[in-house]
């Protein structure tokens, strides 16, 4: 009894010497996030993976080596709330470039360095044309469009004490912008601000402060030192081949909802027909997989999802025709869809982002109305055109007019009786007189062993019915 009470002890401040070393540690990490090349919505997806990754490690700093010309406004705002809403230290290492969404986003972290040579600024937003080449706005649309990202820009400078008629000089065209009686910024033009200016001292005496940035610096080295964090363990993110597939399913998000929504529904009206649901569940899966490795659905919205996907199934293959598990399936699954559009904060993988549940119900709605509004289009015009005109066969072949099957004719067979010789979901087999043969019901799901009877024939397809 002793020796194992022994160990017991042993064991125990084994565990209480360990979490100080664990904790301390996790205080000793920095991490580096890349913002290179074109702001998109894939990035918004990395950066919400490296700030939930610093989170769960317990990093003490996050450093966002920055050099970009810019990108679009609503990944930017995206980005910055992702940032806004972290505990963690924020630092921005311009390197060399900061511009337009670049600029935005540098403004909601903490603090700024930037390397020689580098620039800021430039937030003036551009109307891109669908080949990437800017185009000219009307001046009613540019001026609402200056005042929303002014407005952003000015937000964003505020929550970190920046200057905000500084961030408002690299958004709009006004008035001159000067450092005491030195001109930066000419009026009727964009600021950019380079690392010499960005870094000089502006203020009375006793109260001076840089304009912009904390100081420049000529590398990561040199920044961590800066910061005091000389010699912390250092991880930089790095995008895997499954996140970049992630970012153009992201891309194409609408068309494989849409797609896997369209299949449901032909399933939903062709009940037993399978591949319409198969290619569907497919659809959403991919969908679905692609929001997971982007960092939008955590494992609540999985959950949610599989459960909704197992019931589905349980509707097809085993309670056909009982309609509850199905309707609870297609509940769950647009309950995960609906969570995994809203997103969640870092560090909160529970709970979906409340604030942005409106603009994923409005989105999900859309898409739910466009899915119904192209299957009523299918429906409508798809047998008039040419090619679907190729694949069917629009006039009946008789006798009359020359045509013979080369089918065995099954007329008569009417009215004979059989059995089930599986379930009928609607197609099946069926066994009459001792003879096997392939049979479908007009819609309605019956199991094996049901006594049924032969309604009507069309060549080879036989319609049966349950015999009353």
């Amino acid at each position: 009894m002793k020796p194992f009470i022994f160990t017991l002890m042993l064991v125990f401040l084994c565990l209480v010497l360990l979490i100080p070393v664990q904790a301390e540690s996790k205080k000793d990490v920095v991490y580096v996030i890349p913002v290179k090349d074109m702001i998109e919505r894939g990035l918004v997806y990395v950066i919400r993976r490296g700030v939930d990754e610093a989170v769960s490690e317990g990093a003490s700093a996050i450093i966002f080596d920055m050099n970009t010309p810019g990108g679009r406004v609503d990944a930017a705002e995206d980005i910055i709330a992702i940032i806004a809403n972290t505990k963690i230290k924020t630092y921005t290492f311009v390197n060399p470039r900061a511009i337009s969404a670049g600029a935005i986003i540098s403004l909601a972290t903490d603090e700024i360095y930037m390397a020689p040579g580098s620039n800021i600024g430039d937030a003036m937003p551009l109307l891109m044309s669908p080949i990437g080449a800017p185009q000219e706005m009307p001046a009613a649309i540019e001026e609402k469009m200056v005042s929303y990202v002014s407005g952003l820009i000015r937000t964003t400078a505020q929550r970190k004490n920046h200057d905000p008629k500084l961030a408002e000089a690299m958004v709009r065209r006004g008035p001159e912008y000067k450092i005491e009686n030195e001109v930066i910024c000419p009026s009727n033009q964009i600021l950019t601000l380079t690392n010499v200016e960005a870094e000089r001292l502006v203020g009375k005496d006793g109260k001076k402060r840089s304009l912009l940035s904390k100081g420049t610096v000529e590398n990561l080295a040199g920044l961590l030192d800066k910061i005091g964090h000389p010699k912390s363990r250092i991880v930089t993110l790095k995008v895997d081949a499954a996140e970049k597939i992630a970012r153009y399913i992201e891309m194409f998000s609408a068309l494989f909802l849409m797609g896997g929504l369209l299949g449901l529904y032909i399933e939903f009206k062709t009940p037993g027909v399978v591949l319409p649901g198969i290619i569907g569940v497919i659809l959403l899966a991919i969908w679905f997989w692609g929001y997971h490795i982007a960092g939008l659905a955590g494992m609540w919205e999985l959950v949610l999802f599989m459960l909704g996907i197992l019931l589905l199934a349980s509707e097809v293959f085993f309670f056909p025709g009982t309609i509850l598990p199905g309707a609870i399936g297609t509940l769950l699954i647009f309950m995960s869809l609906l969570m995994a559009m809203a997103g969640h904060y870092p560090g909160v993988p529970w709970q979906p982002d409340f604030k942005r549940m409106p603009g994923a119900i409005s989105k999900l709605g859309i898409q739910i109305i466009a899915t119904f509004v192209i299957a009523w289009l299918l429906a409508r015009f798809l047998p008039e055109t040419k090619a679907f005109q190729n694949l069917m066969l629009l006039i009946s072949e008789n006798r009359h007019d020359g045509f013979h099957a080369s089918s065995e004719d099954t007329a008569s067979l009417v009215g004979t009786e059989g059995v089930a010789l599986s379930e009928l979901r609607p197609s099946g087999t069926a066994v009459f007189a001792g003879k096997r043969l392939d049979v479908v019901t007009r819609g309605e799901f019956l199991e094996k062993d049901t006594r049924i009877i032969i309604a009507e024939t069309h060549g080879n397809r036989i319609v049966v019915e349950r015999k009353v």
